[in-house]
């Protein structure tokens, strides 16, 4: 165990977990006692320096992120997920098996990143149809990426919309409406140019 690292009460690691200087595992939320939500991580995990994952998360077998990543609380994490240094995952997310984030990403609350999808460099994802609304935190929606599905560097997906299994998403485009599965999207506002199967190589 790294003795730069903090571990919190309640923290469960498995097996050959590997912990960087300065790691912060466990970090009650807003309004919980340290201790308080359990923590799991799984085996051979690689958390490197500065990264802060919250009390509550249940994170699989293999997981890896880069320098200064944010974790909130209360997601769960699938096996063998990737996430990039300097990127910000929100709070009650699901990612499943096989997903990769990419370095200083943004995955706000409510949203699904299905097995294997792929979120490219400073993607951003919205989740408030209306800040500040009076209601806005009782109508968040965050995007629901699709197995397998590709979102390409420095794009916005707009509050819930759904990425189609296998789809792909350009770089620098702003989705504002669902995405087909084996779709390729490009642009402001995105549309569909071509399919997957089309392409000269499969993506």
């Amino acid at each position: 165990m790294n003795p730069k690292a903090t571990i919190h009460p309640n923290v469960t690691l498995g097996r050959n977990v590997s912990l960087g200087d300065h790691v912060v595992i466990g970090e009650p939320p807003r309004g919980a006692t340290p201790g308080q939500l359990p923590t799991v991580i799984g085996d051979d995990a690689v958390i490197r320096s500065h990264t802060i994952i919250y009390a509550g998360n249940r994170i699989g077998r293999g997981f890896q992120t880069g320098h200064q990543v944010t974790i909130r609380e209360n997601n769960t994490i699938g096996d063998d997920v990737s996430v990039g240094t300097g990127t910000v995952l929100e709070h009650h997310l699901d990612i499943q098996d096989g997903v990769r984030i990419h370095s200083q990403a943004f995955v706000p609350e409510m949203t699904v990143l299905r097995r294997g999808c792929w979120i490219g460099p400073r993607v951003c994802i919205t989740n408030a149809r209306y800040p500040l609304s009076p209601n806005v935190k009782n109508e968040l929606a965050g995007a629901d990426v699709g197995e397998g599905a590709k979102v390409g560097a420095n794009a916005t997906l707009l509050p819930g919309v759904k990425i189609g299994r296998n789809a792909l998403v350009g770089a620098g485009s702003v989705v504002t409406k669902d995405v087909p599965e084996e779709a390729v999207v490009v642009g402001n506002p995105a549309r569909t140019i071509n399919s997957v199967a089309k392409l000269p190589y499969r993506s």
